[in-house]
């Protein structure tokens, strides 16, 4: 499927930016990384160059050098706030950017992220999604003790692919996806009355059970929050091999890819269409966003002085499962749209630090691309699902008339 016209445009917010030594940089504010203020300021910058949406980083373990590993630096970021309430946080001070912490599907529960995006949803109307993400190391497993989980990392931080393990994790992590999305739709559209003069504030023939058995979850339902606003908020998963993608397929809205050529970036597009194919999907098909990290100068000298200096200061060169792009916002405009005219419907840019690369994206780049007809700097739909052309979900319950319905919450 062919991209639409216009390309789509997302940043992902990590601490002071993607570079280990991003926090050394002379504009970073490292005092400030643990205050509202702070990411109400990313947040703001994000919407002024008019952004489709933003994701902010989490996990389950302190960040380290290595996944998995607990290193022992001291040079670098240690520490971060929970996305989702970072999200909730600044949701009120935007009024059209799109909010998508990544949420764990592993030691986590699909009741507990589906009403606090549920609730994302309501407090940003309708701005809301998540990126589902799973948990594979002993590491991670040892911060809640409820589970053993083999250490399935490799080197370089990969997961073994080949591993029963890891495959189970993303089929866990499929059905955590289905779990939220049918508590979304546990509660119709018109469940809520609000009748004071009759004293019916719900009908209950329109609260629904969703009944899920499977092999990791029993959830009953309905969930305790209302449908949410979009209906279903955006599920995004960042894929790099076939298992993920295959995840993407069954359950996400958009999906992140990390190619490293426009050509590249073609066969993806091809791939995911292949996995859309084999898993029967129906609905919309995947967005299909194209992550790349970025540091910009005026000219492509500083860029890379610039770059160069970090690397010194971290005591390595930095790298990435993104492609590294380093140079001027003109020339990753003639990259973003090449790639775009591969097949990538949109990108979703690394910072490489915070602010000088976010601001060189909102103020330089965003208007590069406005002059080239594929990003128009104006936001044209209130929601988010809007904003990427996917419509509002029916609710898969509401059709099927008040067989069963849920007790009052």
């Amino acid at each position: 499927m062919a991209p639409s016209s216009d390309l789509h445009l997302a940043v992902a917010l990590d601490g002071a930016g993607w570079h280990p030594a991003a926090w050394r940089d002379l504009h970073a504010r490292p005092s400030e990384l643990f205050s509202p203020r702070y990411w109400v300021d990313l947040a703001r910058e994000a919407e002024r160059g008019t952004l489709d949406f933003v994701t902010i980083e989490d996990s389950l373990a302190i960040q380290s050098g290595r996944r998995g590993v607990v290193d022992a630096r001291t040079d670098r970021v240690r520490g971060r706030l929970d996305a989702v309430l970072i999200a909730a946080r600044i949701a009120p001070t935007t009024s059209a950017l799109g909010l998508v912490p990544v949420a764990t599907t592993t030691h986590t529960e699909p009741f507990h992220v589906s009403k606090a995006i549920a609730t994302l949803d309501y407090v940003s109307n309708g701005r809301a999604g998540f990126q589902a993400r799973v948990s594979a190391t002993a590491l991670e497993a040892g911060q809640f003790g409820r589970r053993g989980v083999p250490d399935v990392v490799e080197g370089e931080g990969r997961l073994d692919q080949g591993s029963d393990f890891v495959t189970d994790l993303f089929d866990e992590a499929a059905d955590f996806i289905e779990v939220v999305r049918r508590l979304w739709d546990s509660w119709e559209d018109d469940a809520e009355i609000r009748d004071a003069t009759t004293g019916r504030f719900i009908d209950r023939d329109r609260l629904h059970y969703i009944d899920f058995e499977g092999r990791w979850f029993s959830v009953k339902g309905p969930s305790i929050t209302p449908r949410p606003p979009q209906g279903q908020p955006l599920v995004t998963v960042l894929a790099h091999v076939p298992v993920a993608f295959r995840l993407a397929a069954r359950g996400a809205d958009v999906v992140f890819t990390t190619p490293h050529s426009a050509p590249e970036a073609h066969a993806i597009v091809t791939e995911v269409r292949g996995h859309e194919r084999d898993v029967d999907r129906e609905g919309p098909p995947l967005r299909v966003f194209a992550d790349l990290v970025v540091f910009l100068g005026p000219d492509a000298a500083a860029a890379r002085t610039r770059k160069a200096r970090l690397d010194e200061l971290d005591g390595g060169a930095y790298r990435s499962d993104a492609a590294v792009f380093t140079g001027t916002p003109g020339e990753l405009a003639d990259v973003l749209t090449e790639w775009h005219a591969s097949g990538i419907d949109g990108f979703r840019l690394r910072p490489g630090t915070i602010p000088h690369d976010l601001e060189a994206v909102t103020r330089d780049l965003v208007d590069l691309l406005d002059r080239r007809g594929v990003f128009p700097r104006r936001y044209d739909d209130s929601t988010l699902r809007g904003r990427l052309g996917l419509p509002r979900p029916h609710n898969r319950y509401a059709a099927v008339g008040a067989t069963r319905h849920g007790a009052t919450p």
